[in-house]
């Protein structure tokens, strides 16, 4: 019996999900459903209940993942303790984050982490931000990038950086003159606005309600980019993370203009497990994305 059986089994227990096992192993769903089976043979015993239509452990499958958890944390642990004696930082390191976090604010944090640690791989998944969370909770990724982020139980959440929100619009617009405005002057105008539900969404809907204001969202999407195509057609104005739009308004696309009724900003955070033994890497990267770029 080896410990990337014992590593299957546990991730096949969290996520529910054959498919998923699978793709966090690098095997195939015969190979995850083989190792289970050898597992059982092993043990003489049943782990999973094959009879129910959703994923199930039986009750010696319980009691089977959590002594396999203890032993993986234990190895983890030892790794980890074995890295830092020999100040070695190395392995692979697995980050889901939300499209606009990806996209503006990732990339130099890895090219700096990247040539300071060529020894450690980083794989970026772009998610949306509730899979983020599915993702970090079901152990497919060692780390996610969110921003508001929300408070859990389950996960540890580390802030590292908070991005300025700033009005856009289309350099023909009446406020693009403007060198700032006032959430108030936002009354009536057509808003391009994030989807609902979204965490920046939220976020503004609470700016707008305390400050007594009634856009009007003229479109509704769930990225920045699209929001971005909107307001550059001149279709409405909107609200967004300042460093997103470095790039439009360098080139004269877009206009950004500062709201003055204080620094509205949107926290960024690191979440990942409660229970995940941070290895030299995840340390080293975490503390990249909290130095300035």
């Amino acid at each position: 019996m080896q410990i990337e059986s014992l590593k299957v089994f546990c991730d096949l227990t969290e996520t529910k999900s054959f498919t998923r096992a699978a793709h966090i192993n690098n095997v195939t769903q015969s190979a995850v459903s083989q190792t289970v089976s050898a597992l059982e043979r092993r043990f003489k015993t049943p782990l999973i209940e094959r009879s129910k239509r959703n994923f199930r452990l039986t009750p010696e499958g319980d009691v089977f993942y959590e002594g396999c958890k203890r032993i993986l944390m234990t190895c983890d642990a030892l790794r980890s303790r074995l890295q830092e004696i020999g100040q070695v930082v190395v392995g692979h390191l697995r980050v889901a984050t939300t499209y606009s976090i990806g996209l503006h604010v990732l990339p130099p944090h890895v090219k700096r982490f990247m040539l300071r640690h060529p020894g450690v791989q980083v794989h970026v998944e772009y998610r949306r931000n509730p899979q983020v969370y599915e993702n970090v909770l079901g152990n497919i990724v060692d780390l996610g990038l969110v921003s508001y982020p929300v408070r859990d139980a389950r996960l540890r959440v580390v802030p590292f950086r908070k991005d300025t929100l700033v009005l856009i619009c289309h350099p023909q617009h009446p406020l693009a003159g403007q060198k700032s405005v006032r959430v108030k002057a936002l009354r009536g105008v057509k808003f391009i606005n994030f989807a609902k539900g979204l965490p920046t969404r939220l976020a503004l809907d609470a700016l707008f309600k305390r400050q007594r204001v009634a856009v009007d969202s003229v479109m509704q999407f769930d990225n920045i980019e699209t929001i971005k195509r909107a307001v550059e057609i001149n279709s409405g104005v909107a609200v967004v993370p300042r460093e997103t739009v470095a790039k439009e308004v360098a080139i004269g696309s877009l206009v950004s203009v500062a709201l003055e009724d204080g620094a509205y900003r949107r926290p960024l955070a690191v979440i990942y497990k409660r229970d995940r033994v941070l290895s030299p890497a995840i340390k080293e990267f975490i503390a990249h994305l909290k130095q300035p770029v």
